[in-house]
């Protein structure tokens, strides 16, 4: 059923394409495959009930029946439009008690809001170059809002998903696909570093914002660096961008102290007293 689905979904865009594009399809045609349609939403719901029935969560259960990287995608887009509503009433996400955000958004809005004008031109313009045709006009219409609101939801999850520092991690984010939590243990060095040019290399992550980064994080171990699309893969050395990159700094080298100072840190020995000095021999 999950290939016949992989298989109907396209077969049906493509059939709205031609007839908003004035292709005549046979009754048949259409009639068949709006059944095919309805009978796997049909068994997709039945079966989603079954592992529901049987104990599964409702992603364990989606997971079953949805191919990872459709539900991956899908729930990018969610997390997107959920960060638009977060960004208008101002409440950032995951920061909460003991968690110190640092946002990272502010040197890329002047680029995020000049593509969502050109965007909005762009809209303006096909409005009026379609007006004669208004079932293709109210497709594109659709297509380009969406665009928009895609283009404001990018900045938006930067906005709203700052970096979060608590008193055993720090937890790295780039709009609404990457999300990294790094172990204080794990961090070897942290130090303020300026690049603009960043080069792909095994064990890397580059989060460029404004295509710069000014923090790099040098790991003892290896962290799982999630992808839209694949597999996580593990990585080394993070480099990362804040707003004000140098008390993100500061901060890293103060908490890694304080879970050093309180035996967290197992590479680290703890300082101990000087050693007693001892007394002078007795003379004879």
């Amino acid at each position: 059923m999950r290939y016949l689905a992989c298989i109907l979904l396209p077969a049906e865009f493509a059939l709205v394409v031609c007839l908003v594009a004035g292709v005549r399809i046979p009754g048949a045609v259409l009639v068949g495959a709006e059944a095919a349609v309805l009978l796997v939403a049909g068994v997709e719901t039945f079966a989603y009930l079954r592992l529901r029935r049987r104990g599964l969560s409702r992603r364990a259960a989606l997971e079953r029946l949805v191919p990872e990287p459709v539900l991956r995608l899908a729930g990018h887009e969610l997390r997107l439009m959920a960060s638009l509503a977060r960004w208008v009433v101002r409440r950032p996400h995951g920061v909460g008690p003991g968690a110190t955000a640092f946002p990272h958004a502010r040197d890329q809005a002047a680029l995020m809001y000049g593509f969502a004008f050109v965007c909005v031109v762009e809209t303006v313009g096909m409005s009026y170059l379609l007006a004669e045709w208004p079932v293709v006009h109210a497709v594109f219409l659709v297509l380009d809002v969406y665009t928009v609101l895609f283009v404001l939801g990018l900045h938006a999850a930067s906005a709203t998903r700052p970096h979060l520092l608590t008193e055993d991690a720090l937890r790295v984010r780039q709009a609404a696909h990457v999300d990294v939590r790094i172990p204080l243990e794990r961090i070897a060095s942290v130090r303020h570093e300026s690049l603009f040019s960043h080069e792909k290399a095994e064990g890397e992550l580059n989060l460029a914002v404004g295509s710069q980064t000014s923090l790099t994080v040098e790991l003892t171990e290896p962290v799982p660096a999630p992808r839209l699309l694949g597999p996580p893969r593990p990585v080394r050395l993070v480099r990362l961008h804040a707003d004000d990159a140098r008390a993100l700094v500061r901060a890293l080298r103060e908490a890694r102290e304080a879970l050093a100072a309180g035996g967290g840190d197992a590479a680290t020995p703890a300082r101990t007293g000087p050693s007693p000095v001892p007394d002078p021999p007795a003379s004879a």
